[in-house]
């Protein structure tokens, strides 16, 4: 394996970062000793993850599971339909829908959050499938009645989706999923109706109450500045009460060259605000239909950038990447972080650097996590799990707190979870490399358990 490159504050300070094992003083290295990573997996997600991976490593045979999964989310035929055909919805659910999804209702989602806990992961990021906005339409041409009960279904979702997390969770919420007219305010941007801020302010509030975490979901720049303006107004709402807690989180891409610039506002926002920024980092969804210009020419710029930010909101200092909004100042305020990428690299990179802050007995008050998707890089994942169990074994090493690491999943019918579904195969298409990875991650894990 490759060494990584280094960012130039780390290596002032002396650091050393290696990639592959990690090792630091009085801790335990992040690569397991005691036995395979995804040896915690039950033989089924194995199977099904293999089966799975092995077609969305494949050009050969993704496309066609693309043009295959196109039709059952929009279907012209009763026989395509999921919510028609009892046959197909069942091997739907078994199969895909089982891989990537929580259940279909309270009882099937409170089991899948179980099931994911009992692995060691400290709980799960939750959204609703349901999409209210089938065509954008024109808000003029809605009544007011319409509008409101297009809010309200949103309203009633999220509600019912916070109500299924538990205690320490997190909630993911898409504020054009309220209607027509939301989008066109975010488009705008404009402040959100007395009606939106009610119903926003009605999740919030349930949220607060059962200590379950939000966060918004990043989308394309056509109405991303108008949710990063809404999303500010809900952060200082939730994050005031709770020095140096965040509640509220907002989602940044790390693919786009504005980011360090918008996050470093945002950061010197929340200083002047007075509260706990939240922050969800990831590395963008859209590659396909942003402008190119917006985005960095190259896959290691994405890579420097994402790897960059996390140092510095780690460190809580500003550095090449991240550099502060006002130019008095050199630390961060208090922040919040969830690292969401599949990217091993950068996993290894930033828990290699929360090992160093714990021997040194420094971690600067910033709240981490670890979040990937459900039925994805969970090699990813169970190497960071597994990595702090054979710590615990070790009497000998300074005991840190175990990692927060998280599984991103969605909720709601098989009907309902077909775009989603048929959006992650697209975003495959953009990460075979990646997902051949996790592919023969699997493998091995199957020949260990075969053959010994």
């Amino acid at each position: 394996m490759k060494a990584p490159r280094l960012t130039r504050s780390l290596v002032s300070q002396g650091i050393s970062l290696p990639v592959s094992p990690v090792k630091t003083r009085g801790t335990q290295s992040l690569s397991p000793k005691n036995g395979s990573p995804l040896a915690k997996l039950p033989i089924s997600s194995v199977l099904r993850s293999l089966v799975i991976l092995s077609i969305s490593s494949s050009s050969l045979l993704l496309k066609p599971c693309i043009y295959t999964l196109s039709h059952l989310a929009n279907p012209k035929n009763p026989l395509l339909d999921v919510a028609k055909n009892p046959l197909l919805n069942r091997l739907v659910k078994h199969t895909l829908y089982r891989q990537f999804n929580a259940g279909e209702n309270k009882l099937e989602v409170q089991q899948s959050i179980n099931d994911i806990k009992k692995l060691g992961y400290r709980g799960v990021l939750l959204g609703y499938a349901k999409e209210v906005l089938s065509d954008h339409g024109n808000a003029l041409e809605l009544s007011e009645e319409a509008i409101r009960e297009e809010i309200q279904i949103w309203l009633d979702g999220t509600l019912q989706t916070v109500d299924m997390a538990q205690e320490g969770d997190y909630v993911a919420l898409k504020f054009t999923g309220m209607g027509v007219q939301a989008l066109q305010y975010l488009q705008q941007q404009k402040e959100p109706s007395k009606f939106m801020d009610d119903a926003i302010r009605q999740v919030c509030d349930l949220a607060l109450s059962r200590n379950v975490r939000l966060l918004v979901d990043a989308e394309e720049q056509a109405v991303q500045p108008g949710i990063e303006d809404w999303s500010m107004i809900y952060q200082k709402y939730c994050n005031s009460r709770f020095p140096g807690r965040a509640v509220f989180y907002s989602t940044y891409q790390a693919y786009l060259c504005s980011t360090p610039a918008t996050l470093a506002r945002h950061l010197e926002q929340a200083r002047q605000e007075g509260y706990t920024l939240g922050v969800k980092l990831v590395r963008g969804a859209y590659l396909k239909t942003e402008p190119r210009h917006l985005i960095w020419a190259t896959k290691e710029e994405t890579d420097d950038c994402y790897d960059g930010v996390v140092e510095a909101l780690l460190t809580r200092r500003y550095n090449n990447m991240l550099q502060p909004a006002a130019q008095d100042q050199k630390t961060l305020p208090p922040v919040n972080a969830i690292i969401a990428t599949h990217n091993r690299d950068s996993v290894r990179k930033a828990h290699a650097l929360r090992l160093q802050q714990h021997a040194d007995g420094q971690d600067h008050g910033v709240d981490l996590s670890y979040a990937q998707l459900q039925g994805m890089a969970d090699e990813v994942s169970c190497e960071l799990l597994q990595g702090f169990e054979d710590a615990e074994q070790e009497k000998s090493k300074t005991m840190m707190e175990k990692p927060n690491v998280y599984k991103l999943l969605t909720w709601g019918s098989v009907k309902e979870c077909m775009g989603f579904l048929l959006r992650r195969a697209i975003e495959n298409t953009e990460a075979v490399g990646r997902t051949k990875d996790s592919q023969q991650a699997m493998w091995k894990e199957l020949r260990r358990r075969v053959f010994g």
